[in-house]
């Protein structure tokens, strides 16, 4: 009888589940290069602009910022190449369901609501950062203090918010499709900023009359980007928050719902590109920029926002890259967070879901903190939610190995897995009593919190009943060694899930390309210009960059927006 009510209540919080819960086909896997434009893209954001610059205000060195990061996005990059990507190719399940079929209904419950609180404080720090561009024209001073100090900012973000949240429930295909066009415009306008930048701080620095090597480059970035300072950002703070700066997708295993789609795991090794263009590039240039602003406007870099600081750098342009970097990370992150909570709103349509979702997400970004503690949020959203990743690699890859049996809970019909929810809770309470009393920094607890978390999950896996020889899962929901190691040698390149063909392209289409990459080239060319001015022409040379650069933005956007159409448009022809 008890059997019977556990089986019903378990089919009742399946129905609260709106993730797919099958394995991956083979007409769906993507090619490589489909990987590498969406780690570059999502990779390339908002974030990018806040990051950056927190190295310089938080004492960072030179050698610490350039090494450091070398290490610790290599770190990254294996991770999702050797931890997720071969789990997510093996079970071609998303996490979520994976986690279903390991942890239980419940845990997945609270997985998903947790990673649901996370996206919208994260979406709330990308709408703060939009709002720091936004409210230039109104002449409203930069906001980085706990709290707002003017009620118009609060004004300002609610009506982003409003935009953000509009656009995330009508248009997402659409916005993703513009993400796009924005990728390498966002990426250019990193690198464009910080050479626009390069001659103010020379001039601010007596010792270095000009940049005629990467040594210059080097002592210039000593003595004025990234000087160091006593109890600052060392070596392993550097390393160790770009290896974690991602926890929750690669040792969090999140981004299986991604990986799911590759042909093999060796295409985790695409998510370099995300880490080297975003999270190394990016980022130094986000440190540049940030300190040739704080020079240009004689103010201390604590006191300025992204908006100010891409503005001075940039121009117009500069603002505009803020909002788009704010809005188009902002968005997807909402989507998701609207997703995740359908599973305790189960009778309710995803707008409205995503709309309550976005309501909460706006009024966390009316407090400037949500941007300014970036480096510890992130931190630590990825140190909660990745013990689970330890969990499902430790029963995916150990159980078996070790004699246990794999989801023994789903076999044993039980509601939650209580072993998954003690090494959790256990570890994140460990871990969180160590940081506090200053044992260790928050960023160098990831090897302790996933071993730990394994460790202990064994154990009591062990105790509770995962060494039972227990009967297979149901037809219904086969085990997911069943679609491991299928053969990929007869499936084709695709340009994306289920579109195998080579669709026809007008002439139109090429000349709009043409002419989107060819005002990239001229923003690059120009900025190069600007760099290159000495003391007594810089600053007339920015001025006319900020212009013409926002007349290359412009066209950028225009012939690059008609070709994405363009070519969605040939892409359902070759369909038909």
């Amino acid at each position: 009888m008890a059997e019977s009510k556990s089986s019903g209540l378990i089919r009742r919080l399946d129905k609260l589940n709106e993730f797919e819960r099958q394995p991956v086909t083979l007409d769906k896997l993507q090619s490589g290069r489909h990987f590498a434009g969406v780690f570059a893209g999502e990779h390339v954001a908002a974030t990018e602009f806040v990051i950056g610059a927190l190295f310089v205000s938080k004492g960072a060195h030179t050698c610490d910022v350039i090494v450091g990061l070398v290490f610790g996005n290599l770190l990254a990059v294996l991770s999702w190449a050797l931890i997720c990507a071969p789990i997510a190719i093996k079970t071609r399940l998303t996490l979520y369901w994976y986690l279903r079929k390991i942890g239980g209904p419940v845990v997945m419950v609270i997985y998903n609501i947790l990673n649901a609180v996370m996206y919208c404080i994260l979406a709330g720090a990308m709408i703060t950062v939009s709002a720091s561009a936004v409210r230039i024209p109104f002449g409203i001073e930069p906001e980085t203090g706990f709290f707002p100090t003017d009620i118009r900012f609060v004004f300002v973000v609610l009506g982003v918010g409003a935009v953000v949240v509009t656009l995330a429930i009508w248009g997402f295909k659409k916005l993703a499709q513009f993400a796009q066009v924005c990728s390498p415009w966002m990426f250019l306008m990193f690198v464009a900023g910080a050479l626009a930048m390069l001659p103010a701080i020379v001039a601010d620095t007596p010792e270095i009359k000009s940049l005629h090597s990467f040594y210059d480059f080097w002592r210039l970035a000593d003595a004025k980007i990234w000087p160091g300072q006593e109890g600052g950002l060392g070596f392993l703070h550097i390393a160790s928050f770009a290896w974690l700066c991602n926890l929750a997708m690669h040792l969090g295993l999140s981004d299986m719902a991604l990986l799911r789609y590759a042909k093999r795991a060796s295409y985790g090794f695409y998510s370099a590109f995300g880490m080297y263009l975003g999270h190394y590039l990016a980022w130094i240039c986000a440190g540049i920029m940030g300190a040739g602003a704080a020079i240009l406007l004689k103010t201390p870099l604590t006191e300025l926002d992204p908006g100010s600081v891409a503005t001075t750098a940039l121009g117009v342009a500069g603002a505009i890259a803020v909002v788009i970097a704010g809005w188009t990370t902002a968005n997807p992150t909402i989507y998701r967070a609207g997703l995740a909570l359908q599973i305790t709103t189960p009778n309710w349509p995803r707008w409205l879901v995503t709309l309550l979702a976005g309501a909460v997400t706006t009024i966390i970004a009316c407090s400037p903190f949500v941007f300014t503690k970036l480096l510890g949020f992130v931190a630590l959203y990825g140190l909660l939610l990745m013990p689970i990743g330890a969990i499902v690699f430790v029963e995916h890859w150990i159980f078996p190995r070790i004699g246990l049996t794999q989801y023994w809970i789903s076999r044993k019909g039980e509601l939650v897995n209580r072993p998954a929810l003690i090494a959790w809770g256990a570890t994140l309470a460990a871990a969180v009593i160590v940081w506090l009393t200053g044992v260790l920094h928050l960023f160098f607890l990831i090897i302790p919190v996933w071993l730990c978390s394994a460790i202990l999950y064994i154990v009591l896996s062990y105790k509770f009943g995962a060494r039972e020889k227990l009967p297979e899962l149901p037809e219904e929901e086969p085990p997911a060694s069943q679609f491991g190691r299928p053969d990929f040698s007869d499936v084709p390149d695709l340009d994306g899930p289920g579109t195998n063909y080579r669709a026809k392209k007008s002439r139109i289409y090429y000349i709009c390309g043409l002419i989107a990459i060819v005002s990239l080239v001229f923003c690059l060319g120009i900025s190069i210009w600007v760099a290159g001015g000495g003391a007594d022409v810089y600053a007339g040379r920015l001025k006319q960059f900020h212009k013409v650069l926002l007349y290359a933005t412009v066209i950028y956007f225009v012939f690059g927006t008609i070709w994405i159409c363009l070519k969605e448009k040939s892409e359902k022809k070759g369909v038909e």
